[in-house]
């Protein structure tokens, strides 16, 4: 990985390891707490409204409200893996075992599975 690449992930797993701290935290105080409060299907439910978010950023407004919009995406991403006790590793390994191979042969290999 460049030192690009490993300083872009350095800030994910950062920011997956706070998102981990405010688990237990009080709902009233902080904002990822308040999702975890509400339970998995409600982070759901706020990283679709986020995804929608960038589409419409994607499409219709510029780069600046493209970049904050992914960035509210990333997070709402992160805190999902977070209540469903799934680790970026886990996430970067399936990443680099697609590597090099082909999208139509990655998803083919999934349907036959």
């Amino acid at each position: 990985m460049s030192t690009q690449g490993e300083e872009t992930a350095a800030v994910l797993e950062r920011l997956f390891a706070t998102i981990e701290a405010r688990k237990g935290a009080d709902p009233g105080s902080s904002y990822t707490a308040k999702l975890f409060h509400k339970g998995p299907k409600k982070i759901a439910q706020k990283l679709g409204e986020e995804a929608v978010e960038t589409v419409i950023a994607a499409t219709a407004e510029g780069r600046d409200e493209l970049a904050a919009e992914s960035a509210d995406l990333l997070y709402h991403l992160l805190v999902l893996w977070s209540a469903h006790g799934l680790r970026p590793e886990e996430v970067w390994a399936r990443l680099a075992a697609r590597e090099g191979v082909s999208g139509v042969a990655e998803k083919a290999a999934r349907k036959r599975d």
